[in-house]
């Protein structure tokens, strides 16, 4: 098994991509096979978490957009900011993700930001007094056998193509005093979201679908 560290310092190198995506059909087998104990998650912003392991601050997940993913369709925006920074090695597929530049905008503001607190399933959007405007300042696109890195307390959005899968491993360090954030109306209210979390048959039968993609590169 390998740990943080372990997949950190061999994303940052880049040299042995074969060992990383090895490491990940291992975790989806265990999965598939049950002897890992995990349940997925349909995240809102339209993919599914497999959250592999949670050490303090540190957190290992797959991530696999599908290829015909239900619609997303946020109580906020697509638009939102971490509480940990990112980083992430590309399995399968193409991700592309927009880096947004947010300003304070009180008199003229086209969005709200919302405080996203989690617990458990429960993810608690808090509307704050800040309001904005935004504009994509950057696009990226990343594809099988790259990585890249996005700070906490970034804006951004990430997604993949209508039609094609995508999977990555990422891993999050989380960063004291730093709040996830998503933008969304103006004239919004505070509100709850529950995620949706697989049973176990369902999480095994996504971690082979998922391993097919990782297998193929």
């Amino acid at each position: 098994m390998m740990s943080y560290a372990d997949l950190e310092r061999e994303i940052d190198r880049g040299a042995r991509p074969e060992l990383l995506r090895g490491w990940v059909l291992d975790v989806l087998d265990d999965v598939a096979e049950g002897r890992r104990p995990l349940l997925a998650v349909r995240h809102p912003l339209g993919f599914t978490c497999l959250p592999v392991e949670r050490t303090g601050p540190d957190g290992i997940c797959v991530h696999a957009w599908p290829a015909d993913p239900p619609p997303v369709r946020p109580t906020t925006s697509t638009m939102h900011s971490h509480s940990w920074d990112l980083l992430s090695h590309v399995l399968h597929g193409t991700v592309r993700n927009e880096l947004i530049e947010v300003t304070e905008a009180p008199a003229d503001p086209a969005w709200r930001i919302y405080e996203v607190h989690s617990r458990g399933d429960v993810d608690e959007m808090a509307a704050t007094d800040r309001l904005v405007t935004a504009v994509t300042a950057t696009v990226e696109s990343h594809s099988a056998g790259d990585s890249y890195a996005l700070r906490a307390g970034g804006f951004h959005t990430s997604e993949v193509d209508a039609g094609e899968p995508a999977v990555t491993v990422a891993l999050g360090r989380t960063t004291p005093g730093v709040c996830d954030l998503s933008l969304g109306a103006v004239d919004g209210r505070s509100h709850r979201v529950r995620r949706d979390r697989c049973d176990a048959a369902e999480t095994a039968r996504m971690a082979r679908d998922i391993a097919r993609l990782v297998a193929r590169g």
